[in-house]
């Protein structure tokens, strides 16, 4: 399974960036997908994630500023930012826990290559 971002550029206090991500590949299933980020000299850390079932959880630093999306059919998840601020600076990216096969119960991490989002003050 690959997962493929884009979306991540440079942008000025208070604006929005969306990025997006979509799975390809022999696909059993997805449970959930979701959003990290690490910004230099930090640990990575959840921004966002979305089950199947439509179940967000939001780290307490972008709620109701981020709003994941998901479109189950496509293996696609979108991050939408606004309001956002230099402390958002860091590489974004895009990770999903994948089945490992038709009728198994293990599931995997897979993550995407990563796309910087650069917030200017």
């Amino acid at each position: 399974v690959q997962l493929q971002a884009s979306g991540g550029g440079l942008v000025q206090s208070g604006g929005s960036l969306r990025l997006s991500c979509a799975a390809s590949g022999e696909i059993f299933g997805i449970s959930v997908m979701g959003w990290y980020r690490q910004a230099p000299d930090k640990q990575r850390e959840l921004v966002a994630s979305v089950t199947s079932g439509g179940l967000t959880n939001y780290a307490d630093s972008v709620k109701g500023r981020f709003t994941i999306s998901r479109h189950n059919a496509e293996n696609t998840v979108a991050l939408q930012m606004d309001s956002l601020k230099p402390e958002d600076t860091a590489a974004y990216y895009c990770n999903a826990r994948v089945r490992a096969g038709p009728e198994s119960g293990i599931y995997f991490d897979s993550w995407g290559q990563g796309t910087l989002v650069t917030v200017s003050s």
